[in-house]
């Protein structure tokens, strides 16, 4: 009987996280204001190197605050699963790295979009002034959720991620699409700083 009560409890919860989310709606996004010109390709990125284990963002900040060094912009967010020993981005090491990235993003047209992001460590992203994506731990190269996102307007929007990789391999890469469609790669193209 108390495996039933359980069961039940379980269903009832996950069935209103499920109505609260589908009655949530996209997250609305507010463009950069004024609109930025004269931009540069990419995003630009500070890293913090810990002597300790980074396991969470709260350790990534904190590293970040500890004294973050500008390294070489990203060409955007393209950085596929690597070889233990390689650096993780642009940064001068391959482990216990934090990054602090900063720039825009560019919509091409209004309309309602899903994003995800791939990630090894852990990710907090935000577009517009809204969160998402985000991972708070360690796991191989993997998605975060798909976001839906409404763009009010085509134009940039202001893009800030705080990264971090602990050991081994990382990764950092991102999808969208207009809602209804599949989800593809973000072209490099689209960041500006």
């Amino acid at each position: 009987m108390k495996t039933v009560i359980q069961a039940t409890v379980a269903a009832l919860a996950l069935a209103a996280v499920s109505a609260t989310a589908s009655f949530a709606g996209p997250l609305k996004l507010s463009p950069a204001n004024p609109q930025p010109g004269g931009l540069r390709g990419g995003l630009s990125v500070s890293y913090a190197y810990s002597e300790q284990d980074i396991r969470t963002l709260t350790d990534a900040g904190r590293a970040l605050r500890g004294g973050a060094q500008p390294g070489p912009a990203l060409r955007g967010l393209d950085y596929r699963d690597t070889n233990p020993g390689q650096p993780t981005l642009t940064s001068k090491r391959d482990e216990n790295v934090a990054a602090s990235i900063r720039g825009f993003i560019r919509f091409d047209a209004p309309g309602v979009y899903e994003v995800d992001f791939y990630t090894n460590d852990g990710l907090d992203a935000q577009i517009g002034g809204q969160r998402v994506g985000f991972f708070d731990g360690r796991q191989a190269c993997d998605s975060t959720y798909v976001t839906e996102v409404e763009v009010p307007q085509a134009g940039w929007y202001d893009f800030e991620a705080t990264y971090f990789n602990r050991l081994n391999t990382s990764c950092l890469m991102m999808r969208r699409a207009k809602k209804g469609k599949p989800l593809k790669w973000v072209p490099n193209d689209i960041f500006g700083h």
